[in-house]
């Protein structure tokens, strides 16, 4: 199978499935949870109802609700109170309300303004530093690698491969806040630098193979990056299938309170496995072949050497 030479199918189906992604970031953004805007958490027990439950915190002029499960007979609640009062007067009636419900306070967390500026803060760095320490280790391990490709262009194609996957999880995660309020914490952050992670590594696989057969085979560039492709297809096809089949469980029998980060996870690993194979490996051929060509352009003589020739 030709998958180097299909190269614009490949290309064409990523550009296709993150583009209404892309709008809709671009249109709604992410739905930002606690962690992100400050917010209260509460941890109830003895019932299990979530509609009752939200109906209940809602009486008392809070915004942005979600309940979630927590455990077989406990419910999470996230709510805003900005505008509303000060966080502990509100805390109080929503408790008072509980009791004449039956229902009983397990646990209380509140994460202020400032906190949920840091937490933005640090998630946006921790990105950044992880995107760019990716293309400094895989240039410098692939240092050695034989011509006609340069460690750095290793790099940079596994980052943009990453970006894929980063833009589809971010895309399809602004389509459900803005249609279904799903809200993103600290636990999609978590998700996101997963998918970083298992992305490049899946990569790398691949990568290490070229690099060998650059130095094992007499053939063109484009061919030696087929074979590789088809060498490790098998490899990281089962990998990923390991993997997607332990999340596809979790999500359908883990608990609500990480069924996003799960979703995340799959979503992610799933574009990992498709752009490391697709995506990753066929850009370096088409980088390289950009070169070849870019050094066979006749190069425009410049304006002093013109007047030199008709003096």
């Amino acid at each position: 199978m030709n998958i180097v030479g299909l190269r614009k199918i490949w290309f064409s189906f990523s550009i296709i499935i993150i583009i209404p992604g892309v709008i809709a970031l671009a249109l709604w953004g992410l739905k930002p949870g606690i962690d992100f805007t400050g917010g209260q958490e509460l941890e109830v027990s003895g019932g299990s109802n979530q509609s009752q439950l939200h109906d209940l915190v809602a009486s008392v002029g809070v915004k942005d609700i979600t309940v979630t499960t927590s455990g077989s007979d406990r419910l999470l609640v996230r709510y805003s109170d900005k505008g509303v009062g000060e966080s502990q007067v509100i805390h109080q009636e929503i408790t008072k309300l509980l009791v004449t419900k039956g229902l009983s306070e397990t646990a209380f967390n509140s994460v202020g303004p400032s906190v949920s500026r840091d937490i933005t803060r640090n998630a946006a760095i921790s990105v950044a530093l992880a995107a760019l320490a990716i293309i400094l280790y895989i240039a410098f391990a692939f240092r050695n690698t034989p011509p006609p490709v340069s460690p750095w262009s290793f790099g940079v194609t596994a980052i943009i491969a990453v970006l894929h996957d980063i833009l589809l999880v971010l895309g399809v995660f602004a389509i459900l806040g803005h249609f279904f309020g799903v809200e993103v914490d600290s636990l999609f952050v978590t998700a996101i630098l997963t998918v970083i992670g298992f992305s490049v590594h899946d990569t790398i696989v691949v990568y290490d193979r070229i690099r060998e057969n650059l130095r094992r085979y007499n053939q063109p560039f484009e061919q030696v990056v087929n074979t590789s492709i088809l060498e490790t297809f098998a490899r990281s096809i089962n990998t990923s299938l390991t993997v997607l089949l332990v999340l596809l469980a979790f999500l359908l029998f883990g608990g609500q309170s990480i069924h996003y980060f799960i979703l995340a996870l799959l979503i992610g690993i799933f574009s990992g496995t498709y752009s490391s194979i697709f995506n990753a490996s066929p850009l370096l051929v088409v980088y390289n072949n950009y070169k070849i060509k870019r050094a066979k352009k006749p190069s425009k003589p410049s304006k002093t050497s013109k007047k030199k020739s008709k003096n």
